[in-house]
């Protein structure tokens, strides 16, 4: 499985899940390390645009491409299988709680959820603590720019 990360060129060799563990997310509370990536190189720039202030175009970015051997066993969350509140801003409680149990069990390397951006479209979750962990591997890593249309708003004439 290719799944895809943006990151400021400073953490582009950074897969421990630091950022998350320090700053909490939608699907692991604060402490809890998680490696946040997407499905999609689109959805990728849609997660750091819901997170950017308008008319401030993010700058120094890596699209950073990722192996997640297939052979390896993965968990899904389901839509149904969440609570109706599931993609609140800021994150609700009990995101956090399903996520943190995914990590602390151990169990599976990564966790497909679905994205609270776009439907149907999924982020991959992955536990640096696993044990197969030393199988994800980096393919690529590519500067990234943003398109300034996400942005900056400009008044109509």
């Amino acid at each position: 499985m290719i799944v895809y990360r943006l990151t400021r060129s400073r953490f582009k060799n950074d897969l421990s899940g630091k950022g998350a563990e320090i700053a909490g997310g939608r699907w692991n509370s604060i402490g809890i390390p998680v490696l946040y990536t997407a499905e999609s190189r689109a959805l990728c720039a849609l997660e750091i645009a819901v997170h950017t202030p308008l008319n401030v175009v993010p700058e120094d970015y890596l699209m950073i491409t990722i192996e997640i051997p297939d052979k390896v066993e993965k968990q899904e969350i389901l839509i149904k299988d969440l609570p109706y509140d599931w993609k609140s801003f800021p994150e609700v409680k009990s995101t956090q709680l399903l996520g943190n149990r995914f990590f602390t069990e151990g169990k599976y390397l990564a966790l497909k959820v679905p994205s609270a951006i776009i439907h149907g479209d999924h982020n991959i979750l992955v536990n640096p603590f696993h044990k197969d962990f030393h199988l994800v591997k980096v393919v690529s890593v590519e500067p990234f720019e943003f398109d300034q249309r996400l942005f900056i708003k400009e008044a109509i004439a």
